[in-house]
């Protein structure tokens, strides 16, 4: 709290005039990161619903990097949060899913979204330095004939960079095509 004030420029004390301490200012914060994300209801369909909300929370959680990290420590008992949960939950319901199922795969899908994201967050690059860069750098960490496979891959990411929207698109896709077989009549 005194950080913040002191970036505020303000007395961390005055600060309890607006929030209850710590945790309060915290869950907030989550707050008006999950309200970012677009949930799309009637007239999408439920995979492009879901596709949707994959890539608006990603682009969230981009723009806020402390934001997935916090999102998984705090209670989500808040407006927007319920509101979010409810949302994902009423496009699934509504496209046939039951109750557990629904649950289950918001589950999968956010498990997907928070995963991939702390992943690619693990990988940045320097300040300046490209994918293909990167690449190189682990070509030259490798060991002569040792890691075959590893070089292959790395290979191709220094003369084709590694695309993360396409992969995560490529995940995303295998993930809504299974829950898609749990629908009745599929």
């Amino acid at each position: 709290m005194r950080e913040l004030g002191r970036e505020l420029g303000v007395e961390a004390a005055s600060l309890y005039n607006h929030v209850a301490g710590k945790d309060d200012l915290l869950d907030g914060m989550v707050e008006l990161a999950i309200a970012e994300i677009e949930v799309p209801g009637e007239g999408v369909g439920w995979k492009e619903a879901m596709r949707r909300r994959a890539i608006s929370a990603r682009e969230v959680f981009a723009r806020h990097r402390w934001a997935a990290p916090l999102h998984d420590s705090r209670d989500r008992t808040g407006p927007h949060s319920l509101s979010y949960v409810d949302g994902v939950l009423g496009v699934l319901i509504g496209a046939g899913f039951s109750p557990a199922a629904a649950a289950n795969a918001f589950l999968v899908v956010d498990g997907y979204i928070y995963g991939f994201e702390r992943r690619q967050s693990g990988l940045a690059l320097d300040e300046g330095a490209t994918a293909t860069d990167a690449a190189e750098e682990v070509l030259a960490a490798i060991p002569e004939g040792a890691y075959p496979n590893a070089v292959r891959v790395a290979m191709e990411f220094a003369t084709t960079p590694f695309d993360h929207d396409a992969a995560f698109d490529f995940g995303l896709g295998l993930i809504l095509d299974g829950l898609e077989r749990l629908l009745p009549g599929e």
